[in-house]
């Protein structure tokens, strides 16, 4: 279980100094734009890297997170911010976009690569594509029980893993919700998600928090996760404040370094009292056993996090008063949460009365009026969501300033050891030994790098190592030592800081020739019929030339496409294989696949048109020729997408794109047992649809209204009336007026 990373959310530096001093042996975290988290204080470019140089001295790792999807028009900006996360040097980039994928590993190929828990992997066909597009670790999509796990880790052995181990759940499989979006445009793929899925709700059949899970707690489950083959185990809340992060880190530290057996079991109730301190929602195994998944979600319970303090009684200009249930100080942090389950004011207690006299402290069944400057929503329930914790702010002013980074080539042979300096004017460095044959124990390249990592400097640190040993050979660790501690004195001498070679621009340049590399395809009007996707019973396309996509189930005379799933479990894919297989046996050519793992159980069929989008979100060019290179001949443009982000990746898309132009998208698709089924609604009145489907066991959320958007230039039509009528009178148009925050 040691050998197991454990893994925290740093929504600030004072968070990610929480992490490490608990424990933590990596942090996630994010800078102002381009991640899956905008709603968090983030880093600044400058504080990310002193983190990063304090985590790397103290033998900690930092993982940056830039998993958000993105538009055409960003692909420069997204370059440079590649460009200075590559001077910064984190340990890994956690991705969404495949066309930032792309551009990583293409034009900054020393920044590692962590496949976002958005990318929806969930599989071991997923896996096998994600080996091929570079990633070194895959983060787990949230939904994936226990036994689909053991199966996927044993028909894809080489992966490396990441999965989440507590902290709040998304009701959605991850990278599938539109939910958010549907509300103008703030789209959680662009870390902007507004929560609608912990609102009340209204049905015929009664009302409640239908789609808002309880939280994820595996504290009492680490022995079985440890016989998984898991190589980090990630907690969730880059929302949350220093104390959360403090007693999550601590307790999960605390269960991991406790000896197996008695201690583990006396350790375990220390932990969850720590565990209780952080104000979350009820815990739960989320999704990783059949009977979490079904009681994952109780429809009376408010979807808000946090440990209920009472109700406002009294509400002034300058405050609110209110019985309180629990203890409460200044400098915790409290949540006015309104009865419908929208998110409400947060704040930090800064002055509050008990008694009409200014204190501290309040404690249960006491009246205490607190003072602040937030509207208050009537007869809001008052929720603690953290305490206070200690100042960090002396800490973060000393934090180091980052070292000039070197990228190494060592040598290793029987009598000499060589190292040259890749970035930078200054003569190669040798150092004449005599090593013997090795028996057992032969020196490695983890080891060499590892040794060679721990510069002896404040100004320079090592890069990116790139080890060749020739032969076998065994070298005492004290020589080791000895030789790296001559190299880094060779470099203070005969080095200056102002002399090292950016990464940066050669990255940029990199990105130039690349961008300007792609050939755009032109789609001229009439050239391929348009495509509408039907059930085989239903809605039928009124153009005979229109190529008809049906399910890959549910494939007969009139199909010309098939549409595999969005989402297979490990145990249904040979299922999913055999029909894939029928239906090409049958003569079917045509293919659409709305996520990556289609990709990998297309591969045997090499005369076949591969579509791919939907659940897969394209939004830019890049990303349409990293598909390109998997065999994908056309793409859909993302349903999410405005006007004008449409246009801009047509004109510059080496395929050709399709749009979405009519049908029901779905907002948000689940394994969760949903207490509704057919029409709901909101407080707002908006109108959604529920719908079980006992085939993929997933129930999917569509919007009552329909998607109806006019043609635009250069694109190929794209129609879904699987759960649609061609005569609908009630539509709206997404996000294609108004725009894709």
């Amino acid at each position: 279980m040691k050998q197991m990373e454990l893994l925290a959310p740093a929504g600030n530096a004072a968070a990610a100094l929480a992490a490490f001093d608990a424990g933590a042996d990596a942090v996630y975290a994010g800078l102002a734009r381009f991640n899956a988290r905008e709603r968090s204080e983030n880093f600044t470019p400058d504080t990310m890297a002193r983190i990063v140089e304090y985590a790397h001295a103290n033998g900690r790792k930092v993982y940056v997170t830039v998993n958000t999807v993105v538009k055409e028009s960003e692909l420069p900006d997204v370059a440079e911010y590649l460009a200075l996360l590559a001077e910064i040097g984190p340990d890994a980039l956690i991705v969404q976009d495949l066309g930032v994928l792309r551009m990583v590993r293409q034009c900054f190929p020393q920044l590692v690569i962590h496949g976002s828990t958005q990318m929806g992997f969930h599989n071991s066909a997923g896996l096998k594509i994600a080996a091929e597009l570079g990633i070194r670790r895959v983060i787990l999509e949230r939904q994936v029980p226990f036994d689909e796990l053991r199966a996927m880790r044993a028909a894809a052995p080489g992966m490396e893993l990441e999965m989440f181990v507590h902290g709040a759940l998304c009701c959605s499989l991850s990278g599938q919700c539109l939910f958010s979006s549907w509300h103008g445009g703030a789209s959680g793929n662009r870390g902007r998600c507004k929560q609608p899925c912990r609102r009340r709700f209204f049905s015929r059949d009664g009302n409640g928090f239908f789609f808002s899970p309880q939280d994820l707690c595996m504290i009492d489950q680490l022995d079985e996760i440890a016989e998984l083959g898991v190589a980090s185990l990630k907690i969730e809340g880059r929302l949350r404040q220093p104390d959360y992060v403090r007693n999550v880190v601590s307790a999960y530290r605390m269960m991991l370094d406790a000896a197996p057996g008695e201690e583990r079991r006396e350790r375990l109730g220390e932990a969850r009292n720590l565990l209780a301190r952080t104000c979350g929602r009820r815990w739960s195994h989320g999704f990783y056993s059949a009977e979490s998944t079904r009681t994952l979600i109780s429809h009376d319970s408010i979807g808000a996090a946090g440990l209920l303090c009472g109700k406002v009684e009294e509400v002034r200009d300058n405050g609110f008063g209110f019985t309180t249930a629990r203890k409460l100080h200044v400098g915790d942090r409290i949540r006015l949460q309104p009865a419908s389950g929208d998110e409400g004011p947060a704040f930090t207690i800064t002055r509050m009365f008990v008694r009409n006299r200014s204190e501290t402290k309040a404690y249960p069944g006491e009246t205490v009026f607190i003072c602040c400057d937030k509207e208050t929503p009537p007869r809001a329930m008052v929720f603690k969501i953290g305490e206070s914790f200690e100042d960090y702010s002396g800490r973060i002013a000393a934090l180091p300033a980052p070292r000039k980074a070197l990228d190494l080539e060592i040598d290793c042979t029987e009598s000499a050891l060589k190292v040259r300096v890749v970035n930078a004017p200054v003569a190669d460095w040798s150092q004449v030994w005599s090593l013997a044959a090795a028996d057992r124990h032969a020196l490695d390249e983890a080891t060499l790098t590892e040794v060679f990592r721990a510069a002896d400097s404040k100004v320079f640190r090592a890069g990116n190592i790139r080890c060749t040993i020739h032969g076998r050979w065994f070298c005492p660790a004290a020589e080791l030592k000895r030789v790296r501690r001559a190299f880094w004195d060779f470099i203070k001498t005969e080095l200056q800081p102002q002399a090292v070679f950016s990464d940066a621009a050669v990255g940029l340049e990199r990105f130039r020739r690349l961008y300007q590399s792609i050939t755009p395809v032109r789609v001229e009007p009439g050239s391929c019929p348009e495509t509408v996707a039907v059930k085989p019973n239903g809605e039928q396309p009124g153009n005979r030339r229109a190529i008809r996509a049906v399910s890959v189930y549910d494939v007969g005379k009139l199909a010309t496409e098939a549409i595999l799933p969005e989402f297979c479990p490990e145990q249904k894919l040979d299922s999913l294989k055999k029909v894939i297989r029928i239906a090409y046996e049958q003569g079917l050519r045509r293919f659409r696949t709305p996520a990556l793992f289609g990709l990998e159980l297309l591969k045997p069929y090499r005369d076949v048109e591969i579509t791919a989008g939907g659940a897969l979100p394209i939004c830019n060019s890049m990303a349409v020729a990293e598909l390109a290179e998997h065999g994908v001949s056309k793409v859909l443009g993302h349903v999410e997408l405005e006007k004008d982000a449409l246009l801009a990746l047509a004109a510059h898309s080496p395929l050709p794109v399709e749009q979405y132009r009519f049908g029901r998208p779905v907002l948000l698709v689940t394994r969760a047992k949903i207490p509704v089924e057919g029409l709901f609604r909101d407080a707002r009145g908006n109108e959604y649809m529920a719908r079980y489907d006992r085939l993929s066991g997933l129930t999917r959320i569509y919007p009552r209204r329909i998607v109806s958007v006019p043609r635009l230039p250069g694109m190929l039509d794209f129609y879904d009336i699987t759960n649609a009528n061609w005569d609908a009178r009630d539509t709206a148009t997404f996000n294609f007026e108004t725009g894709l925050l």
